[in-house]
């Protein structure tokens, strides 16, 4: 199992969300808005967030739980449906997750995601 963290563009999550609800197995997804900065900071963004002395771009934060054999087609569909070819496009983290308990169920390991 991988857990997958992307932070996109706030206007391709529609675009995005569409083309992952076409992966057959996707187990489900979890979305929020949040704010931050990377290498090139907030210079030329229209929508960037002042608070104090330090300036903010919103993004949105994607985050699943899929089996190995989904992976690179995950990955691969965000990578895609969220390029825009600018910097501020975001990053893509794919991490290994050792176990998952289903609260409602007490499932765990694969069969609780």
């Amino acid at each position: 199992m991988k857990e997958i963290k992307a932070i996109i563009r706030d206007f391709k999550l529609d675009a995005v969300i569409t083309e992952l609800n076409k992966i057959e197995g996707l187990p489900g997804i979890t979305i929020s808005e949040i704010k931050g900065f990377g290498k090139s900071k907030a210079k030329d963004e229209q929508d960037k967030i002042s608070e104090g002395l330090h300036e903010f771009v919103p993004r949105v934060k994607i985050e699943l739980v899929v089996h190995n054999n989904i992976v690179d087609h995950v990955v691969d569909t965000i990578q895609r449906i969220a390029h825009t070819g600018n910097p501020g496009d975001g990053k893509i983290f794919v991490t290994e997750v050792s176990n998952v308990v289903k609260i409602r169920t007490n499932e765990r390991g694969e069969e609780a995601i």
